[in-house]
């Protein structure tokens, strides 16, 4: 057990605390609190401590909305903080990642989505994934390691998935269940890879409608698609896309990015770049009407590396959790688009891969910022960028 005062936020959903010359991660905390906390892992350049008893509270502590997240569950790590303050710290995060790894000095402050502060954050997620144990409880993964957590609620999912009660129910020799909410009141749910409820969701994003495959990726916010859209829309008008060149939607998914601005910039040429053979059969079908795109599917490096320098006018990429990885961010200058446009849910990764695009002559023309995880230490990250 340590005594420590918390002096920052880190990037993962931690603080720092320092004992001993040691750098300590501490969960369950908030800078400037005193707090006693017990250490779970010591290596030989940092501590891993969880908060037992706060002695002296930061004003920005609230009680905990979620009894299961007090018994270790995981996706509400932040849950303690008060929402307005949960997006002071994550644009700090995102202020110190830019400075030390990218250079770059950012004034861009997290935005909350519209309706999270009236309805504190909660009933947003129309994603939820349910891990299954031996004895058939499904509920969410304690941090770090694979207990699960029993739940009788889940406060941050849309009503229409905590209704379907699947998370009181028993699935004995089940791994995990997805389950997901449209916006337009289809429900979804895979026990394993077998399909349940409607065959398909659809989504309507900017006047456009979305047919999705089974569990294939889709923003997980309700207010997301929307929101980010419209943040790529804004960014693609002002970087004036060039109408006679082809343009690039790199790890598109169903098109959500590209079939809206094949819609709302006519004449521009946009391809779309995605490895999951079903996304592309789906986004095809729901951009049919749409003569200015295409899809093609394929690893998005291998692609890149067949492609000639000079082809593409405008990149615009959503890469996972980790970032574009290096070999695609050589590829990208290789290339040399005039314009790009990343969509990033990492701020560390970002800030890696800006720093890369940077010295090859690629700079922020504007960035945005969007807490569409509230509650949690994730948030998303648009920027624009030009040669």
């Amino acid at each position: 057990m340590l005594k420590l005062k918390i002096e920052k936020v880190a990037h993962g959903g931690v603080f720092i605390a320092r004992h001993d010359s040691k750098v300590v991660f501490v969960s369950g905390a908030i800078p400037g609190e005193l707090v006693e906390a017990k250490v779970v892992q010591d290596t030989k350049s940092f501590l891993r401590a969880e908060t037992v008893e706060v002695i002296e509270a930061s004003e920005h502590r609230v009680k905990h909305f979620w009894k299961a997240a007090l018994k270790g569950a995981g996706g509400a790590e932040f849950g303690h903080i008060e929402l307005s303050y949960q997006r002071v710290l994550k644009t700090q995060v995102l202020k110190e990642a830019l400075s030390r790894m990218a250079g770059i000095e950012s004034e861009v402050i997290v935005e909350a989505a519209p309706g999270d502060q009236e309805n504190q954050g909660l009933r947003y997620r129309t994603r939820v994934q349910l891990n299954v144990d031996e004895s058939g409880t499904a509920g969410p993964s304690k941090i770090r390691t694979n207990e699960i957590v029993f739940t009788r609620d889940l406060p941050l999912a849309v009503k229409e998935i905590e209704e379907l009660g699947l998370h009181l129910k028993n699935f004995n020799g089940v791994d995990k269940i997805k389950i997901a909410a449209s916006n337009t009141g289809n429900s979804q749910w895979l026990i394993d890879k077998k399909v349940n409820g409607d065959k398909q969701l659809i989504e309507r994003v900017a006047g456009r409608t979305f047919r999705l495959s089974p569990g294939s990726f889709w923003q997980a916010h309700l207010k997301g698609p929307e929101l980010l859209t419209a943040c790529v829309s804004e960014f693609a008008k002002l970087l004036n896309l060039d109408p006679e060149k082809q343009n690039l939607d790199l790890y598109s998914g169903a098109g959500l990015f590209s079939a809206t601005l094949s819609a709302q910039f006519d004449g521009a040429k946009f391809l779309a770049i995605e490895s999951s053979k079903q996304a592309i059969a789906y986004g095809e079908r729901s951009s049919h009407d749409l003569d200015n795109l295409r899809f093609h599917q394929a690893d998005v490096l291998k692609f890149l590396r067949s492609q000639t320098a000079g082809t593409f006018d405008t990149i615009i990429l959503d890469p996972p959790r980790s970032g574009a990885a290096n070999k695609v961010v050589e590829q990208l200058i290789r290339l040399t688009p005039r314009n790009m446009i990343y969509v990033a849910c990492d701020p560390v990764a970002l800030a890696r891969d800006l720093k890369t695009l940077g010295a090859a002559g690629y700079n922020v023309k504007a960035m945005r910022a969007f807490d569409i995880f509230p509650h949690t230490h994730h948030f998303e990250t648009v920027v624009a960028l030009a040669r």
